[in-house]
């Protein structure tokens, strides 16, 4: 049985945006004074939208309002379909004069730093009607609602998000080129257990458990692995790396740069792939936002798979040779 859709000419705006507020504040009293509306009237225009779907989307609790899965879903639709309503008449109504539009851009701390934040001034050169808003939070997981497109470090999952794989990440061990010289000629055996380690923490993993896989993929059998220093992002574990100390268990596509200049050499070539990559993540609504479609086109230009692992398959003969 076809079910029946919600006709675009009831689609009721005010609730919409009294739920909005209501989700954003957290409390019908907060949203209320935000929208300059009576409490009572606040609440009605939420009670009508939730009688109109025939679910609830808050959980009402003595001392908190909690938004439901319901909730949860409706609310950065919403969000997204009133901004780009507020962008596309603030464009009417100043047509002619440069507008302006602020996208809200989160990226993994060592991708920002390291790859994004060196080239953000070319796509801002072409594109100067765009303004960036960069967040970058450690961890891994989705993206919270009020960001219009995030780049995840994450394995394949399966959301409603549209999601873009701009490289898979490939583990391989790094060096500054003394650690390797004074080293050199060793197994691999040898060369870690005569090295300190230097570890990156991936967020609900036991701290050491990107080398407890590597040395189990290399057959290394019992090892002490849970020694050396624990960085919070690989940029700060790479960071000590160059100062001469220590050996780090790295994407190689991320610091290629360093690599190709000599600043780190990889001693052995045994990587590890353990299904982790780099995502691009939008919203599907966002989509026919054109700023952010361009931002999107951009950014996968700049890092999509067929570039990166191109670059990093030189990068690594390079050093090879």
């Amino acid at each position: 049985m076809d079910r029946v859709r919600i006709d675009r000419r009831w689609l009721p705006l005010n609730a919409l945006r009294a739920f909005e507020a209501v989700a954003k504040h957290g409390s019908f009293t907060g949203a209320a004074n935000a929208l300059l509306i009576s409490q009572s009237a606040l609440s009605r225009h939420v009670i009508s939208l939730e009688k109109l779907i025939g679910v609830q989307l808050f959980d009402r609790r003595p001392h908190a309002l909690v938004l439901t899965p319901a909730g949860q879903h409706l609310l950065p639709v919403v969000s997204k379909s009133l901004d780009r309503l507020e962008y596309a008449l603030d464009e009417i109504r100043h047509a002619g004069a440069p507008t302006l539009r602020t996208l809200r851009v989160q990226m993994p701390p060592s991708f920002a730093v390291h790859l994004a934040v060196p080239i953000l001034r070319d796509f801002r050169r072409a594109n100067s009607e765009v303004e960036i808003d960069l967040v970058s939070p450690y961890g891994v997981g989705p993206p919270p609602n009020d960001v219009d497109v995030a780049v995840v470090y994450s394995q394949p999952t399966v959301t409603d998000m549209v999601s873009d794989l701009l490289w898979p990440v490939r583990l391989g061990i790094l060096c500054h080129p003394d650690v390797a010289a004074r080293h050199a000629g060793k197994d691999l055996a040898s060369f870690l257990r005569d090295n300190e380690l230097i570890h990156v923490r991936i967020a609900d993993l036991p701290r050491h458990h990107v080398w407890a896989q590597f040395m189990k993929q290399a057959n290394l059998g019992p090892f002490n692995f849970d020694r050396g220093l624990v960085f919070d992002t690989s940029m700060l574990a790479v960071q000590y790396a160059l100062s001469g100390e220590g050996i780090a268990l790295v994407d190689l596509h991320m610091f290629r740069d360093d690599i190709a200049a000599g600043r780190l050499v990889q001693p052995f070539e045994l990587t590890l792939d353990e299904g982790y990559g780099y995502y691009l993540v939008t919203h599907p609504e966002a989509l026919s936002d054109t700023a952010i479609a361009l931002f999107r086109s951009w950014l996968i230009e700049q890092f999509g798979p067929q570039k990166s692992a191109a670059a990093t398959e030189a990068t690594i003969a390079g050093t090879s040779d």
